[in-house]
């Protein structure tokens, strides 16, 4: 039985409360992508779950040499692939315009760092032409 003291919610209470959760919800979700995309800007997604994975594939091997026995053939073949695919992850995204690029070129303007990054930076696109045009035969062909 109902308590008549108590006020049944009208439907534009409902309507209220139906509007407050979702502007919880909408700002929650934001907080939540907003700490993806910046967590994406230092490691992108694909590359920390492959990061797991590989490590994943160590431990596996690791496991049976531990053991003394010899890894199977498929742990040692799926290894490979990793490595090779590490590899060319770590290309892409040392690119200028990429993740670890962008992060080497701020990590180059700190003055205390204890290592060089500039090592793995490009020169400025000026030097790299005026290289270009000093190697440039007199007949304009880039042949001997």
């Amino acid at each position: 039985m109902s308590d008549p003291q108590v006020k049944e919610p009208t439907d534009s209470d409902r309507l209220d409360r139906i509007a407050r959760e979702l502007v919880t919800i909408r700002t929650l979700v934001g907080e939540a992508l907003n700490g993806m995309r910046k967590a994406e800007s230092e490691i992108p997604e694909f590359m920390r779950r492959f990061a797991n994975y590989y490590h994943d594939v160590v431990h596996i091997k690791e496991a049976y040499v531990s053991l003394g026995l010899p890894s199977p053939k498929f742990i040692d073949q799926e290894m490979e692939r990793c490595h090779d695919r590490m590899r060319q992850a770590l290309a892409l995204l040392h690119q200028d315009d990429e993740a670890f690029g962008k992060i080497r070129a701020h990590m180059a303007e700190d003055p205390h760092n204890r290592y060089d990054h500039t090592r793995q930076l490009p020169p400025p696109k000026e030097t790299i032409d005026a290289a270009r045009k000093s190697h440039l035969k007199p007949n304009g062909l880039n042949k001997d």
